[in-house]
């Protein structure tokens, strides 16, 4: 997967067959069939006779590359794409109705979307289905038993986001990424993965903080690759990531509480140490510091949370190192226990790519190239 994730291109040589049904989400398909084939995938659209009324079936066969399907012929296209030895990978239904949904669940087949799930779903194939409708429609219980039935049939059900009283489809990004996930069937399935991400801020004043340039475009990689491969993913950081359980925090403090306090109520298999975690932290002052005179500063040594992770709570480890003599370090702690320490100079922090190694007991793998690439050696190095 790594040559595939050098590219961008993760749905590499995998064929999508995407079912689109009568809600006005429909008219994002376009935009989402482009995502799928820009990560390698080719795409098949199937519509009900309800989503042609929100989109024309030209306009996803340009979005495709492919002739739209709008009715099962002659041909058992369900079959040839979603049966027994079928070309396709995953059946994907987005946007998904609470209709098509119910009828899904409940076994019904009376449309060429529910004809591929039923097929799909009988012959094992991965599917993910991607609810779109009303707040109030989605709050309905035979929708809420139907969604319980479909995920205990093992079906991936991407949850919509509740705005405005309306359960809108979830963004493109989330509905590639569950693909991908789906597809992958990767080697962390069942396992809980937890990545510290990003820059620290310690306060110097009630104003002013000390900070780095670190970004978070790294452990945000990580962390999506995780999912990608099955996991279970939490992140502690500033921001929000996609489809992992976003945790935030701000100082070295904060990231250490959050760290420990998950690994106390979760059973923790990796951890992945990507933050840019303040070596030290100012000692604060109360108020502004005034300005226009000469500042004395001290600074205070901060404990090592990845020491501390691997001493009490020993899960499989990930450092970062950063600096331009690196090497013994890293040798240490991989001596200390951690399974992979990727290396990296001050000149990649806010940058998307740069040159990294990464290094493991059975030997070094240096990387040129973006920091999802980087991600996907990480991963490989250690599973």
């Amino acid at each position: 997967m790594t040559d595939a994730i050098r590219t961008g291109q993760t749905l590499q040589n995998r064929e999508i067959v995407l079912g689109i049904t009568g809600s006005v989400a429909a008219v994002d398909v376009v935009k989402l069939a482009h995502a799928l084939r820009r990560r390698g995938a080719s795409v098949q659209g199937v519509m009900t006779e309800a989503a042609r009324g929100i989109i024309h079936p030209d306009a996803v066969t340009y979005a495709t590359g492919r002739p739209t399907l709008t009715r099962c012929g002659g041909l058992v296209e369900h079959v040839t794409y979603c049966g027994v030895g079928g070309s396709a990978d995953v059946l994907l239904i987005a946007p998904c109705t609470a209709n098509t949904l119910c009828k899904i669940a409940a076994g019904i087949d009376d449309t060429p979307v529910t004809t591929f799930a039923t097929t799909a779903i009988g012959c094992g194939m991965p599917v993910v289905v991607v609810p779109a409708m009303h707040e109030s429609m989605y709050r309905h219980p035979a929708v809420l038993e139907g969604i319980a039935r479909l995920t205990s049939w093992g079906i991936m059900v991407v949850d919509p986001h509740i705005e405005e009283h309306k359960a809108k489809i979830a963004p493109v990004e989330e509905i590639v990424l569950h693909t991908e996930r789906a597809v992958m069937q990767g080697p962390l399935t069942g396992k809980t993965v937890l990545v510290t991400s990003g820059r620290c801020e310690e306060a110097v004043d009630d104003v002013r903080v000390m900070t780095t340039r670190s970004s978070g475009r790294m452990g945000r990689e990580i962390a999506l690759q995780a999912f990608r491969l099955g996991a279970d993913v939490w992140v502690v950081h500033r921001d929000r990531f996609p489809c992992v359980r976003n945790v935030h925090a701000v100082s070295a403090a904060d990231m250490r509480n959050a760290v420990h306090d998950i690994c106390a109520k979760r059973n923790v298999d990796y951890y992945v140490s990507a933050a840019a975690l303040s070596d030290f932290a100012p000692e604060r002052t109360d108020g502004k510091i005034p300005s226009g005179s000469a500042v004395t500063i001290r600074l205070v040594p901060q404990p090592k949370l990845l020491r501390e992770v691997l001493e009490q709570w020993s899960p499989v480890t990930v450092a970062f190192k950063l600096g331009w003599q690196e090497g013994d370090r890293a040798a240490e702690l991989l001596a200390a226990g951690v399974r992979a320490v990727v290396v990296n100079t001050p000149d990649v922090l806010g940058r998307d790519e740069g040159t990294f190694s990464v290094r493991t007991a059975a030997g070094t793998t240096d990387i040129t190239g973006s920091k999802e690439e980087v991600a996907g050696a990480v991963w490989s190095a250690v599973l």
